[in-house]
């Protein structure tokens, strides 16, 4: 099972981009340099982090651009809101191969983390929790009249919230 990060914003991109809808083999996600972010404690917690880099690629695109960025920039204020607050100013970094006049080969990158909650169950083993990282409600700018990001881009239901098991 794929972190519920990349989950949600393969979900994400297949709704909000048309022809991945169409054609859903055309969008991959790899993980590169994925590393465990944990440190001991004095209440031994096994929580932790995942911290990775993604990359999507979208074969043969022959659509805008704009219609896979602003999606993507959408959930990122939603799903990793740091990357867009923080000192770097270019969070996602692309490169693309042009195959002719209308289609490319698209890439995306971007630093993401999932935080998952460990606790003991009462069975003597352990529970992990996914931390959603939701901050829904905050992605408002200030010239779209208060209105939410999210509404306004990629309409009202959260996809995370559709996509969980």
């Amino acid at each position: 099972m794929a972190l519920a990060k990349i989950a949600s914003l393969r979900a994400l991109l297949l709704r909000a981009v048309p022809s991945l809808a169409a054609a859903p083999e055309r969008l991959a996600i790899f993980v590169d340099r994925g590393r465990i972010a944990a440190r001991a404690s004095a209440t031994s917690s096994l929580s932790f982090e995942y911290r990775f880099t993604l990359h999507l690629v979208v074969q043969d695109y022959a659509g805008d651009w704009d219609a896979l960025v602003v999606p993507l920039l959408g959930w990122v204020a939603r799903y990793q809101l740091e990357l867009l607050e923080g000192p770097n100013d270019a969070p996602i970094a692309f490169e693309a191969e042009l195959l002719d006049a209308d289609s490319c080969d698209l890439s995306l990158t971007l630093e993401l983390s999932e935080a998952v909650v460990v606790a003991r169950d009462e069975g003597g083993g352990y529970a992990a929790r996914h931390l959603a990282d939701d901050r829904d409600g905050d992605d408002r700018l200030p010239d779209t009249c208060g209105a939410r990001l999210w509404t306004l881009m990629l309409g009202d239901e959260p996809v995370a919230a559709r996509a969980a098991p």
